[in-house]
């Protein structure tokens, strides 16, 4: 008999702004699911990040059928797990870990293919030869490995530690092939996206819990389109300056309806309705849609 009760949480740092709880919680109500989503705020509990694999047995024996991972916990909670899918192997970053009723947890990556799916959706026509992309963390490596899936040509990550910049774009040429990344300080901004199609924006700056401007303004320029990684708010500083300069932008809000949509299907055996789960990201954000 199929299962109607669910049990899931989300575990990371700030994160008692995110709209995962509602964006889950809705769609289950819609196809006749109990279903639960709690949150497991690091800060909250005033626990360090390593502490994930320690909330994640306690979800466990609290029986919990599954938990989404966020930052900074998406590549610390691996060491944890039973099981990777080959893309979350690839990736070196979990942001979904599914536990079955014999309590083994498998860790997926479902950030890949939810960039992928908004960026197809929202920036259809956006030239992709040369992308400049801030962040090389969990969140980055999942972007990055979709940006190059969707046919960059090539994709500079530049990150506060250039050595973290240079382990990412060693990982996607040994993925996607020689030449195809490469890692940058923020030094090299300048001279690099002077000469880019466009820029990802893969780091927390600019949530509720990070606000700001993660480069300085006058970088930016109407040659540009803008991808963001963040979705609460939907609107971040980032875009709200890249659009005032006439740049095409990307919003967050769609790379997370997709990835929890995915996680929803990993969790349920179900299939989500995305349409109706991009409807409420624009009710619930108060926005206008991905693409502004």
């Amino acid at each position: 008999m199929a299962k109607d009760s669910y049990l899931v949480g989300l575990i990371g740092s700030g994160i008692g702004p995110s709209l995962s709880p509602a964006l889950h919680e809705r769609e289950a109500v819609r196809q006749g699911l109990r279903y639960a989503y709690r949150l497991i705020d690091i800060d909250t509990l005033a626990v360090p990040p390593e502490a994930v694999g320690d909330l994640l047995r306690a979800a466990r024996d609290q029986g919990f059928d599954g938990l989404n991972i966020t930052h900074p916990c998406k590549q610390l909670v691996i060491a944890h797990l039973d099981a990777l899918t080959p893309q979350a192997e690839a990736l070196g970053a979990v942001n979904t870990v599914v536990l079955d009723e014999r309590g083994r947890a498998t860790g997926h990556n479902t950030d890949v293919t939810g960039f992928a799916a908004s960026f197809a959706l929202g920036l259809p026509d956006a030239p992709l030869e040369r992308i400049v992309q801030l962040g090389a963390g969990g969140a980055g490596a999942a972007v990055a490995h979709a940006a190059l899936t969707l046919g960059a040509g090539r994709i500079t990550v530049v990150d506060a530690l250039p050595e973290r910049a240079a382990a990412l774009a060693a990982q996607l040429n040994r993925h996607f092939g020689e030449g195809r990344a490469d890692g940058a300080g923020p030094d090299r901004l300048p001279a690099l996206l002077a000469r880019a199609d466009g820029l990802v924006h893969a780091t927390p700056t600019g949530m509720a819990a990070h606000p700001g401007l993660p480069l300085p303004a006058h970088l930016l320029h109407a040659g540009l389109w803008v991808a963001e990684v963040v979705y609460r708010p939907l609107e971040t500083e980032l875009l709200r300056t890249a659009r005032a300069l006439g740049c095409a932008t990307l919003d967050g809000g769609g790379m997370a309806v997709f990835q929890a949509a995915d996680a929803f299907r990993l969790f349920t055996g179900r299939e989500p309705g995305t349409a109706r789960m991009l409807a409420d990201i624009t009710e619930l954000a108060g926005a206008v849609g991905a693409q502004k």
